[in-house]
C-alpha cells in the first residue's frame, strides 16, 4: 500500500505477525472523535459517558485514549496483551487507521521503520 508523498510504502500483510509495535512504546496521545467515542462505546456495550470516564483522559479540550505500563513503556488500554492485538480494532480510532502514514513520519522514516515491520523504503 502507497501513501503519495511517502518515502515508504507499508505491507498490511505485517501486520499478523506483529505484536502490536504500533500500540505499545512510549507515551502519546490517541486522539478520539466525538463520533469515534459514540461507536466505541457501543462496541463496549457502555454509555458515552462511562466510556469517557473509564477509558478517556480529557486533555483541554480533546480526549484522548488512557494508556497503561507495559513492558518499560506504555500500551493503549485496548491492547490485549495476552493476544498482542487491539480489542477494538474495528472500531479503532482515525489516529490508528492511517498508521503508518502519519506526517511526522515523512521526515523520520528510521522511526516508523523501528516500529512497523511492514514499512517497506522506496
Amino acid at each position: 500500500m502507497k501513501c503519495e508523498g511517502y518515502p515508504y510504502a507499508f505491507d498490511p500483510k505485517a501486520c499478523q505477525s506483529c505484536t502490536g509495535k504500533c500500540c505499545i512504546g512510549e507515551s502519546g496521545y490517541i486522539w478520539v472523535s466525538q463520533e469515534e467515542i459514540s461507536a466505541i462505546a457501543l462496541k463496549l456495550s457502555l454509555s458515552k459517558e462511562e466510556f469517557i470516564n473509564n477509558y478517556l483522559l480529557k486533555i483541554r479540550y480533546r480526549f484522548t485514549i488512557k494508556e497503561i505500563a507495559y513492558e518499560g513503556g506504555y500500551g493503549c488500554i485496548f491492547f490485549d496483551m495476552e493476544k498482542k492485538m487491539c480489542r477494538i480494532y474495528d472500531v479503532r480510532p482515525q489516529q490508528c487507521r492511517t498508521f503508518p502514514f502519519w506526517e511526522y513520519f515523512k521526515e523520520n522514516i528510521d522511526e516508523v521503520v523501528t516500529e512497523c515491520p511492514g514499512i517497506i523504503r522506496l
